[in-house]
């Protein structure tokens, strides 16, 4: 069990039977009244975000998950299949599970799996990734006087934002918390 005065970014806690992720937490002082705690959470499950505020010194159970470095192999539909590095077991997982992460997902990329109670519940991508440009513009020289950015389809299907000097075919590498263009490869 951890008390609210041991709450801290990325900690997963058990609340209502559901797991969530601690995004953001103030310490509220309140006049007469005792403090409170407002805490800004992510379902792992659904991706929903919520508010919630409770008395300061309440507490939680932590949630245990356990991490496992996977391989991305290949997708039928809306189910995603990854290969678990250290048993070799095949991994599956849904879309709405993945969430964004879909987005940047390209064969063979290694990555985590977080697992409560032996059954996977989300995944943690590394914080950049090297994709293949599929589809872009050309760039014109002279098209604006400080640089300029134009938008470029990636080998995922996801739309970034690269400067001009940019062209099909190059690799660049793309922040996945962000989803921007980071530098060429």
């Amino acid at each position: 069990m951890i008390s609210t005065s041991d709450l801290r970014r990325g900690l997963t806690v058990e609340i209502d039977g559901d797991l969530w992720a601690v995004l953001e937490y103030h310490h509220l002082k309140i006049g007469r009244g005792s403090a409170q705690v407002r805490m800004k959470m992510r379902n792992i499950k659904t991706g929903t975000i919520i508010e919630r505020s409770v008395q300061a010194g309440e507490k939680f159970r932590r949630a245990n998950l356990d991490r496992h470095v996977v391989q991305y192999l290949y997708h039928e539909g809306t189910i995603y299949h990854f290969m678990d590095q250290a048993t070799f077991d095949q991994i599956t997982l849904d879309a709405t599970q993945l969430a964004d992460a879909v987005d940047y997902l390209v064969d063979g990329m290694e990555l985590e799996v977080l697992t409560f109670q032996d059954q996977p519940v989300s995944t943690e991508l590394p914080n950049t990734v090297e994709m293949t440009i599929t589809r872009t513009d050309p760039g014109v020289r002279g098209d604006t006087a400080a640089g300029g950015t134009k938008p470029a389809t990636l080998e995922t299907g996801k739309v970034v934002q690269v400067p001009l000097f940019v062209n099909e075919g190059e690799r660049i590498r793309v922040d996945t918390r962000t989803g921007q263009y980071l530098e060429r490869a």
